[in-house]
């Protein structure tokens, strides 16, 4: 069974089949998955739902919620899933479940071992981990939830990836495997155009791939924006990497002074 936060909110059974749930089902245990047995009180959970646009009744329409995603979870028990529950305590609820199946925790776990395996110098088992951890993101995280709180951690959930994204492509240039995160560098680029750290990295990770003229450009469309959108020139950082790559520099290669130099 797998509780999935990371895209649309859905539901699947160990046979991979999609547990059909209202929209309102969903949310509810989005709401108690983020914090996985874990008391929850029912303000909190309102808020987490449904913010200012309040059902009538909005005790009476929790309490209708929490039995339909009890249903719910019956099925993928009944598919032969792991026992878990959504407990009604006073005043609120838990999720009664191994956090192992809510992908959210599954990728912030593989993250913690990512930077376990670095610290030990495991660079190639570090990798690994980082790349079983993004391959869990399908999309905007909790992309059917709008709210306030949903908002909040979308963004807190973004940071995560970004910073997951940065330690993989910089292990990843370390180990000389250029270009594997091209790709999602280019993706990190597009959303946050002005984060020089990111463009920094897809700059050296398309130099180191035999891509100069890309790595070039990728530059001044970074430039362009910052002029535009902040009356201001790139760091003296992301300046050096370019003069670097427009001179062909051989000495720009990805070991630590570089990545330090593009991380500051």
């Amino acid at each position: 069974m797998n509780i999935q936060l990371l895209g649309c909110i859905e539901v699947r059974t160990p046979s991979g089949s999609r547990v059909s749930m209202s929209n309102g089902v969903g949310l509810l245990l989005a709401a108690t998955a983020w914090t996985p047995n874990v008391f929850v009180a029912d303000d909190e959970v309102i808020e987490r739902l449904w913010e200012t646009r309040l059902p009538e009744h909005p005790r009476n329409a929790l309490y209708t919620l929490a039995t339909r995603v009890r249903k719910a979870l019956r099925c993928v028990t009944d598919d032969g899933g792991p026992g878990f529950d959504l407990v009604r305590r006073y005043g609120g609820y838990i999720l009664a479940v191994d956090e192992g199946v809510i992908d959210a925790s599954q990728f912030r776990r593989l993250v913690r071992h990512a930077k376990d395996a670095e610290r030990r110098g495991e660079a190639e088992r570090a990798l690994e981990f980082y790349e079983e951890a993004l391959a869990l993101w399908r999309g905007e995280p909790l992309s059917n939830m709008r709210t306030a709180w949903a908002d909040a951690a979308r963004l807190m959930l973004r940071n995560e990836h970004r910073n997951a994204v940065l330690s993989g492509a910089e292990l990843s240039l370390w180990l000389g495997r250029y270009d594997e995160y091209v790709a999602p560098l280019h993706d990190l680029a597009a959303r946050q155009p002005l984060d020089e750290r990111v463009v920094g990295l897809l700059m050296l990770a398309l130099y180191r791939s035999g891509r100069q003229e890309e790595a070039l450009r990728c530059f001044q469309v970074t430039r362009a924006h910052m002029v535009e959108l902040l009356g201001d020139e790139p760091g003296p950082e992301l300046r050096s990497v370019h003069e670097h790559i427009l001179c062909r520099s051989e000495s720009l290669r990805p070991d630590r002074g570089v990545l330090d130099l593009i991380r500051s």
